[in-house]
């Protein structure tokens, strides 16, 4: 079975290399987060630097590694979804459900596995980064990195086993029906939900509405101004994941208006992006963080620069504390973008055959690459939105509670910023994943 396995690999690179990115970044990311963890607990460290450290790594690296995991679950979701057909076809000569979910488990095992330990290796630096970023203002100067095996190790069993898990649950969803209708629903997505996906929706968007209730109820009343920003600070990234997990549905309802396009490319746009929003929930759901994640906390940064000095607050670490979120904030929202990329590039490129289909019929390139664009365009316009709504739930409660009310004082260019750069970068991905496989369709 793992023969055959490493054979298949060979035949889905780009499925394959979306995987091996995601589970490569995110073990980086997670991992940097993680050293820190292991450092804090040194001999030779106090209990000062200990508390400080631990708390940056636990508190903040939660942010990342909520992300990270849902991003890894997506992403083996949308590979695993596009071979529904080519699993039907293997039980229809003979291959039982069981034997197709084990042939994508060792798939799954391998590249997982390889992203992984090149992640590990990633993220040892990126904590040495992080450590020089701490120490100083935060921690002391004498604190060495001290983190290897066991905290990199712990961070790849956990990205490799999330990654198992997903394939797990998307085979099993891909193998339950008879080899015939699986075959026949290969290309539209006919069931519903799943109950503990809404359940785990509903969870994360009201824990993060409640967070936001808190800053502004018990928070803001705190001695302590830097209490609020602990509380609203995840706030936006909860929502998002939240409204993220929701995104087929989201997407299929929300693009509804766009079947009032005109002309032959919007209205095939129009039909694809609510045929298919199953798989361009893939695309939705990063635009949807990055949306969020950029404005929540930038402005969150924002406005605590503008409002400290009104609360009396000396803290030397106060600018480095903002300094720190900047660079999560960074490192997320680079994360989330190449996941915007990596998952625009696995779905165009397993509609190699429709678009080849489509010029057959008479379509033009130049008409085929408009209707992608405008697909990008649909999911961007409706991931933007839902990403500045969930941005709302940190930027709101923090600026009551720091009195500039509902409206902050400052960095209204913000939001429409981060829109355009996030619809900019969708339909770049876009545009790039059709260039890649126009060509070959082309010669086929």
């Amino acid at each position: 079975m793992t023969a055959l396995a490493l054979r298949s690999l060979r035949h889905r690179a780009p499925a394959s290399a979306a995987t091996f990115l995601t589970v490569l970044l995110g073990t980086a990311l997670m991992g940097s987060f993680a050293t820190l963890l292991e450092t804090s607990r040194g001999a030779e460290v106090s209990t000062s630097d200990a508390e400080a450290l631990g708390t940056m790594a636990v508190v903040v690296g939660a942010w990342g590694t909520l992300i990270v995991l849902f991003s890894v679950a997506s992403t083996l979701g949308i590979t695993v979804r596009q071979r529904v057909a080519e699993i039907g076809l293997l039980r229809t000569i003979g291959a039982t459900p069981r034997q197709a979910r084990r042939l994508i488990g060792r798939e799954v095992l391998v590249v997982a596995t390889v992203g992984a330990l090149l992640g590990a290796l990633l993220a040892a630096v990126g904590g040495r980064a992080l450590l020089a970023l701490l120490t100083g203002p935060l921690v002391a100067d004498d604190v060495a990195y001290d983190a290897g095996p066991l905290s990199l190790g712990v961070t790849a069993l956990v990205v490799v086993g999330t990654s198992l898990l997903a394939a797990a649950v998307a085979g099993r969803r891909a193998t339950r029906a008879p080899a015939a209708v699986v075959i026949r629903d290969s290309t539209t997505e006919t069931g519903g939900m799943r109950w503990y996906r809404v359940l785990a929706a509903v969870v994360l968007i009201g824990y993060g509405i409640g967070m936001g209730v808190v800053t502004v109820t018990i928070s803001a009343d705190s001695e302590d101004p830097m209490t609020a920003m602990a509380t609203s600070g995840s706030a936006s990234i909860l929502v998002a994941v939240g409204l993220a997990l929701l995104a087929p549905l989201l997407l299929r309802w929300l693009a509804r208006p766009a079947a009032l396009l005109r002309g032959p490319t919007g209205q095939l746009a129009a039909s694809t992006t609510s045929r298919r929003s199953h798989l361009l929930a893939g695309v939705l759901a990063p635009v949807i963080v990055l949306t969020a994640t950029t404005t929540g906390v930038l402005m969150l940064v924002g406005t605590d620069g503008r409002t400290i000095d009104d609360f009396g607050y000396v803290n030397p670490e106060a600018d480095t504390i903002n300094l720190l979120n900047n660079v999560v904030v960074g490192m997320i929202s680079l994360f989330a973008a190449i996941m915007v990329v990596n998952a625009f590039a696995a779905v165009v490129s397993h509609r190699r055959t429709e678009l080849h289909r489509l010029w057959l019929l008479g379509a033009t390139p130049r008409q085929v690459e408009r209707s992608i664009l405008v697909e990008a365009g649909i999911v961007a316009a409706v991931g933007v939105v839902l990403g500045t709504i969930a941005a709302l739930a940190t930027v709101v409660p923090f600026g009551i509670a720091r009195d500039e009310g509902v409206l902050p004082d400052g960095q209204l260019w913000l939001p429409p910023l981060v829109v355009l750069g996030v619809v900019a970068l969708t339909l770049a991905a876009a545009r790039g994943a059709v260039a890649r496989v126009a060509p070959t369709a082309v010669v086929r």
